[in-house]
């Protein structure tokens, strides 16, 4: 499997600009890829940053962003995993009330959507839970075949998301806004999840300076499941493209079969 990892520099809270850049950029790198690519990862909220404002950018279910992922997944012909700010308006005894979720969509190399994963774990340090609503159960999605769960930047850090669902799959899909500040957490964490559950980690982080003034070292990666570093982005990088053996996870595990060891 060939994967093209999209490390955003995102147009802060500007829907737009982000979905123009993404067409031209993968249009580019499609073009200068030699092997064909089969899944293209962008970031968490990778339209408008890691905003606590989502009423300014979110959109309904089938809005312009979840539009042009579709578009191009079947334009190009590959798998297309992003992060949308989605909501949607429930109506009550009070009135309209609308909700805002931080996902992860995914889409195949049709145009159909065959994945949609709320974040289960706000970041309550920076008020997320606050603004956002959060998921309540694990998305497996089926990529050329082949079995991968859904996650968002904070869940990497509690591996009980990651366990309940690692015999399930052959890999993890991590869409972030990691800050600089705490780069070698993201760094450490995603070689965690890799070498205990014996899969595939493609973990997809942004890079620059957001509207709040943080900042963001990249370090996307892919990492095997016997914890090799397949493929690592600088912050001065932001499109690279690796390819992973999915038989290593069977083989791997068969080789070390601790996941027959999990208690319940």
């Amino acid at each position: 499997m060939n994967i093209l990892v999209m490390q955003w520099n995102t147009a802060w809270q500007d829907t737009r600009a982000n979905l123009n850049k993404f067409e031209k950029a993968l249009l580019i790198q499609l073009n200068q890829i030699t092997n064909n690519i089969d899944l293209v990862v962008l970031p968490e909220l990778f339209h408008a940053g890691f905003s606590m404002q989502p009423e300014l950018f979110s959109e309904s279910v089938e809005g312009e962003v979840s539009q042009t992922l579709a578009n191009m997944a079947k334009q190009h012909s590959i798998n297309i995993v992003a992060g949308v700010a989605q909501r949607k308006v429930r109506s009550n005894c009070e009135g309209k009330q609308v909700n805002f979720f931080n996902t992860a969509l995914a889409f195949n190399s049709k145009g159909e959507q065959i994945g949609s994963y709320v974040k289960q774990r706000l970041f309550g340090y920076a008020n997320e839970d606050k603004r956002f609503t959060a998921g309540y159960k694990p998305e497996i999605i089926d990529i050329s075949g082949e079995p991968f769960a859904l996650f968002i930047c904070y869940d990497l850090r509690f591996p009980e998301l990651f366990r309940e669902v690692a015999n399930k799959v052959k890999g993890f899909i991590v869409l972030a806004n990691w800050p600089e500040a705490r780069q070698v957490h993201w760094e450490a964490l995603l070689k965690a999840r890799a070498i205990e559950n014996q899969c595939f980690v493609i973990g997809v982080n942004r890079i620059d300076q957001d509207g709040n003034g943080l900042y963001y070292g990249g370090g996307s990666s892919v990492i095997s499941p016997q914890g090799a570093l397949l493929l690592y982005a600088d912050k001065n990088t932001e499109f690279s493209a690796v390819e992973i053996n999915l038989q290593e996870v069977d083989e791997v595990r068969k080789q070390y079969p601790f996941l027959k060891d999990m208690k319940s």
